[in-house]
């Protein structure tokens, strides 16, 4: 069975950090692509970031650049995201969904997703 777990949410003041982890199981990690997305209230669910080990990338929507950065563990079948100088914005519950191999930012090229975990920053 398929499973995407993200964990590490939590309040956080603007500044602070956090890290994010994605907890999967149930297929070949390195056979695919894992995505972090958000949901902030009263906005569209939004793409942030992407790690594909078939390709050895990364990608970064703009708005994180330079303040977030993904990685994985093969030998834990974990994706991380680590998020620095947090912002009010960043607020929202992240996601962690897969798709096939490379990092394609659309919704609708994953095929399973995390439950989620909130993320609170305070002004």
């Amino acid at each position: 069975e398929v499973q995407l777990q993200a964990s590490g949410g939590g309040l956080v003041q603007a500044g602070g950090s956090l890290r994010l982890s994605c907890d999967t199981s149930g297929f070949t990690f390195d056979d695919y692509a894992i995505s972090w997305f958000r949901l902030a209230p009263g906005k569209e669910r939004e793409w942030v970031s992407c790690i594909s080990k078939y390709e050895g990338t990364t990608h970064y929507v703009d708005s994180v650049k330079g303040r977030f950065t993904i990685s994985s563990d093969s030998a834990k079948n974990t994706v991380y995201l680590q998020m620095n100088a947090l912002i009010p914005a960043d607020t929202a519950r992240y996601y962690c969904a897969r798709e096939q191999k490379w990092c394609s930012g659309k919704e609708s090229m994953h095929d399973y997703w995390g439950r989620g975990t909130l993320v609170t920053v305070s002004s």
